[in-house]
């Protein structure tokens, strides 16, 4: 894939990018190795300044890259700014709190392993390589390098190919706000360099968020090589709501989680499963709020939903919505391609889903919505757990007992009670299943790339 700026909302080509040579990308990997010795030798003191004036660099320059992230994937301005400030609320967060989260461990009765003194302490792991999407193009990366700067880790950044200009805003960012030279870098390469940069032994660990494909080939090189990885994947999340449930709230917060970045969020409820008994009203109020959103342009105020970022990305959109159709499915509202330029792909709600339909077990990555009718809460649990994927999930009920229920049934990385998931820096987020694995946010995300030293003292 050429590495390119490609208006989603145009189809055309904005600005294009040479790829890092070789030997470009050794001096970029020899300065990361640098800079992780140096880094090491800093006090949270220092790296929480620099991250703190690179917070304010962002938040500064929030409307610029904002303007950036919209022409490159397509999310709306003011999505695109609140991502920019999103960021700039973690590099806060860990500045403040990395000294704690990292604090060492101190066994309270050293006695009982003979020693007078024993603890554990955490330790940088070096340089840490990030594959990274195109779908939140500051905020992905931030989540992991925040925490991971504030630990006196080293990040190189692998973006995707198809937001160049976010990746070199990024390239810049840390350096700019006081962090020694290559303590965060970008590569710009394809894909085909990523196996090369994980085996490279300056390289000790590596994370990813982005496909199951992607996951399974970054997991089985860094696997060979006996390094660390956390996997953040794709995911079907379910939406429960049962009887109890306020059913107005809920409809209204289906919409905003379905179509949220354009309908391409990992952590977006995409399956909605409803008790058969608020079915009727829940569909009503539902499909009615996706078909009065306004598709369009996402530069301009008013718009709710903009593109799909990529041209191949509505093709597969489209394909799992005509297999569905094809095979019996009902579509409520939306599911044709319009005409006109741009990679528009209209809010859709698709019913009557059965087993075979793809649309049934592959993530739908852009404003489709799968409803449901079931009429229980095994029912609902045992649909929610069907897939392959375990990212997160939602359940709308006020009945106390069912919210145990569902809290203790949902296989996946996270339950929100009567609200939509949202990643926040105080709360580990991640997936199980092929959604992945390991953390990323609050004390686990920063201490996933760290070594947990042991010390004996007689």
């Amino acid at each position: 894939m050429a590495i390119a700026t490609i208006n989603p909302t145009t189809g055309r080509v904005e600005k294009t990018f040479t790829a890092h040579t070789p030997d470009e990308i050794e001096e970029r990997i020899a300065a990361a190795a640098a800079a992780a010795v140096t880094l090491r030798a800093t006090s949270y003191a220092e790296r929480a300044q620099w991250m703190l004036a690179s917070a304010d660099l962002l938040e500064a320059e929030a409307d610029h890259i904002a303007a950036i992230m919209t022409v490159e994937m397509g999310k709306s301005l003011a999505a695109a700014r609140a991502e920019a400030l999103k960021c700039v609320k973690n590099m806060r967060f860990y500045a403040e709190h990395a000294e704690q989260f990292l604090a060492s461990e101190p066994l309270s009765e050293p006695s009982v392993v003979g020693a007078s003194r024993a603890y554990a302490k955490y330790e940088p792991l070096g340089v840490v390589l990030a594959v990274m999407p195109w779908n939140y193009p500051l905020w992905q990366v931030i989540r992991f390098a925040a925490p991971a700067l504030m630990a006196a880790n080293v990040g190189l950044l692998k973006h995707a190919s198809n937001v160049p200009q976010s990746a070199l805003y990024l390239d810049t960012l840390f350096t700019r706000g006081g962090f020694p030279r290559g303590s965060f870098g970008a590569l710009l390469v394809g894909s085909a360099e990523v196996d090369a940069v994980i085996r490279d032994p300056r390289v000790k660990a590596v994370t990813l968020t982005g496909s199951e494909p992607a996951g399974r080939s970054v997991a089985s090189i860094a696997g060979a090589s006996i390094k660390k990885a956390v996997l953040e994947l794709g995911g079907s999340d379910p939406f429960i709501v049962m009887p109890s449930a306020d059913v107005d709230a809920a409809a209204r917060v289906a919409v905003t989680s379905r179509t949220g970045n354009n309908g391409q969020s990992c952590i977006a409820a995409k399956r909605f499963i409803v008790h058969e008994d608020v079915y009727d009203e829940f569909a009503s109020r539902f499909v009615e709020a996706m078909a009065a959103l306004t598709v369009g342009d996402p530069m301009l105020d008013g718009t709710d939903v903009g593109p799909v970022a990529t041209e191949s990305g509505r093709a597969d959109l489209a394909e799992l919505v005509d297999d569905a159709l094809a095979l019996g499915a009902t579509a409520l509202v939306g599911g044709a391609l319009p005409d006109g330029d741009g990679w528009f792909y209209p809010p859709t709600v698709i019913a009557d889903i059965t087993p075979e339909m793809r649309l049934h077990q592959e993530e739908t990555f852009g404003p489709v919505a799968s409803l449901y009718r079931v009429a229980s809460a095994e029912e609902a649990i045992a649909l929610a757990n069907g897939t392959d994927f375990g990212l997160s999930s939602n359940v709308w009920t006020t009945d106390a007992d069912e919210k145990q229920l569902f809290i203790s049934s949902i296989d996946a990385g996270a339950v929100f009670i009567n609200g939509m998931t949202v990643s926040y820096p105080e709360l580990p987020f991640g997936g199980i299943k092929v959604s992945g694995y390991g953390r990323e946010l609050a004390a686990a995300g920063i201490r996933e790339f760290c070594n947990l030293k042991t010390v004996w003292e007689a």
